[in-house]
């Protein structure tokens, strides 16, 4: 009896690829030994809904999609709602694919194919944010609007360079948040300019955590803050930080937690897997630990 797998792709994502290569993918996952279900996505939340939907009637070995850091979100988000989940398998085609350079699957989409159908699972970390789940993170403040504001000609265009220079036009309107951050017994009070809780070592396709010993699947996020700098000199030293990755204790803040609170002065819009996740005063993040399953390549498991 054949395996079943399900294939979920958006057709719009990064430069289209996917379109000239939808066919090779197809037939390598039928000589593979499976029968192949596929979907492609319409509109934003196609993905968790197919996945809820089909993965509810019919029992797949492998679910696996092919489009950028939200594809995958609204992938594993409508895993997250199934009791029996299959195991994700994931084809990177969007302009960054943070998530997929953590995890070291190839951006060559017949290379991330090949690594499915090889099927080595790994149990992966999953996080929630007021109930809407993440894979890898949540941000607010700083450059975290230019992921999805930039549009997708601009990041088709010119890639990771379109988050930098959509980023460098709000320098002049750095603005700062005044927030009240509790985690394990812990208080901090501050204003803060920039904010993440990640599960991934490259964000925006840049690594700050590279030198933090990132896990995906201890049962904790990184929580990263940038204290608000009161001139030029100083956020200049903020920017030599990240650049280096020499964090300084002064105006970064790095710690790990399974769980933590934000209280605001204000509304915060965030980040979540690089797509616009609302706008809160009051947010929670909890680790799901070892929710999924996804199939990875073995340089990641020897790694």
């Amino acid at each position: 009896m054949r395996k079943k797998l399900l294939f979920i792709y958006n057709p719009h994502s990064g430069k289209e690829k996917i379109k000239s290569k939808i066919s090779d993918i197809i037939e390598s996952f039928v000589a593979g030994g499976y029968e192949v279900t596929v979907y492609a996505t319409l509109k934003q939340g196609d993905a968790t809904r197919l996945v809820e939907e089909c993965c509810s009637e019919v029992e797949y070995d492998i679910v696996a999609c092919s489009g950028g850091d939200g594809t995958l979100n609204e992938v594993v988000s409508g895993m997250m709602k199934l009791e029996h989940r299959p195991a994700i398998g994931y084809i990177p085609s969007g302009t960054t694919n943070d998530f997929a350079s953590s995890l070291k699957i190839s951006k060559d989409m017949q290379k991330a194919t090949n690594i499915i159908l090889e099927n080595q699972q790994f149990a992966c970390d999953i996080g929630s944010i007021n109930e809407r789940f993440f894979t890898y993170i949540v941000g607010f403040g700083a450059f975290t609007e230019v992921s999805y504001e930039t549009s997708q000609a601009a990041k088709n265009l010119l890639g990771r360079l379109a988050y930098i220079l959509e980023g460098a036009k709000r320098l002049p309107s750095l603005k700062s948040y005044h927030i009240t951050v509790e985690h394990d017994g812990e208080r901090i009070e501050d204003n803060f300019i920039y904010g993440m809780i990640s599960n991934s070592e490259s964000v925006g396709g840049f690594k700050f955590l590279s030198n933090h010993n990132v896990n995906l699947a201890d049962g904790k996020f990184e929580v990263f803050l940038i204290r608000c700098p009161k001139n030029i000199i100083e956020l200049q030293t903020i920017i030599n930080s990240l650049i280096t990755e020499k964090m300084n204790e002064k105006f970064i803040y790095i710690t790990s937690t399974d769980y933590v609170e934000f209280h605001a002065e204000e509304e915060i819009s965030l980040s979540v897997d690089g797509e616009f996740g609302g706008s809160y005063k009051d947010f929670s993040m909890r680790n799901h630990t070892k929710a999924v399953e996804l199939i990875v390549p073995t340089e990641f498991l020897e790694s």
